[in-house]
């Protein structure tokens, strides 16, 4: 995985006017904390941030005066109405150890006619290498029948990688395509019950 690099500034005032100020900036709070450091308070270009984490588990190269480390995101509060970020919580990362992080989980192909795709993970835990992170795990379910499940387990992961999830986990299944004739059925059978009830 690529490196995006970033300018950081040091961050010396605190609170929410502060924290304000900087947005109004069109920049936003950070904190970079880890490997037992005292947490770093750093003001980030909130464009360039907002381009970086559009990627998954994106690696960020900090710069700027008194820092030059990399980071992964671990944290991040967005404004739920207008949408930009107001607060970003880094994790310090060195080459070749080894971090847990969620990774997306995605479909190739297509399942046997008559079934349903009941994808119940979008995104799994795994351990890897900070500077390998996967940016996904493809699962292919050409032709997948009825009652067909992949676990976990099943997921082919690249080399380095590990998973953290139960390997049990579901992850996907293909279910009947549940039938209008078997969902009136069903409304019938309960306005029955309702009926003899008020009996």
């Amino acid at each position: 995985m690529s490196e995006v690099r970033i300018a950081a500034e040091p961050r010396t005032e605190f609170g929410k006017g502060a924290a304000r100020k900087i947005r109004r900036e069109s920049k936003v709070p950070a904190v970079l904390y880890g490997h037992g450091i005292d947490p770093k308070h750093l003001t980030l270009p909130g464009h360039e941030l907002l381009l970086a984490l559009r990627t998954p588990n994106v690696l960020i190269r900090l710069e700027g005066e008194g820092v030059n480390e990399l980071a992964l995101p671990k944290g991040v509060q967005r404004d739920p109405i207008r949408g930009f970020y107001e607060h970003v919580d880094l994790l310090l990362v060195k080459s070749g150890e080894k971090v847990t992080v969620d990774i997306p989980v995605t479909t190739i192909g297509d399942i046997a006619p008559g079934g349903l795709l009941d994808q119940q993970l979008i995104t799994v835990s795994v351990e890897s290498e900070a500077t390998h992170i996967p940016t996904g795990v493809e699962v292919d379910i050409e032709g997948l029948e009825i009652g067909a499940v992949v676990t976990a387990g099943d997921l082919k992961l690249p080399k380095g990688t590990s998973l953290i999830a139960e390997s049990e986990t579901v992850v996907l299944q293909v279910i009947n395509v549940p039938t209008t004739a078997g969902a009136e059925g069903a409304a019938e059978g309960e306005a029955a019950e309702s009926a003899e009830s008020a009996e």
